[in-house]
């Protein structure tokens, strides 16, 4: 199991499209993936549950995969939102 907390740094925060992205990222990795925000944990291919983590600029989330490519799921991940999904900063 591998997991490493982020920060949501876009403008917007987690809205429907940087949500897709992660969902669609997660989604071509064998492993089972969960995103964590405080107390609420949800399946990161499950577009529904991504959204509901209703997640803004200066939170902070949790990847946490269990599986084969675990390693490189989490650090994809991580890599896609410490990049902002190529959005402006919200600094």
């Amino acid at each position: 199991m591998k997991r490493k907390e982020v920060e949501i740094q876009n403008k917007y925060g987690l809205h429907a499209r940087p949500a897709s992205l992660l969902v669609k990222m997660a989604s071509s990795f064998e492993c089972n993936i969960q995103l964590v925000k405080e107390d609420l944990e949800v399946n990161a291919k499950s577009i529904l549950g991504v959204m509901m983590l209703a997640a803004g600029p200066g939170n902070k989330i949790t990847i946490v995969a269990d599986g084969a490519d675990e390693e490189q799921a989490v650090d994809s991940m991580a890599a896609l939102i410490e990049s902002r999904f190529g959005e402006e900063s919200a600094k």
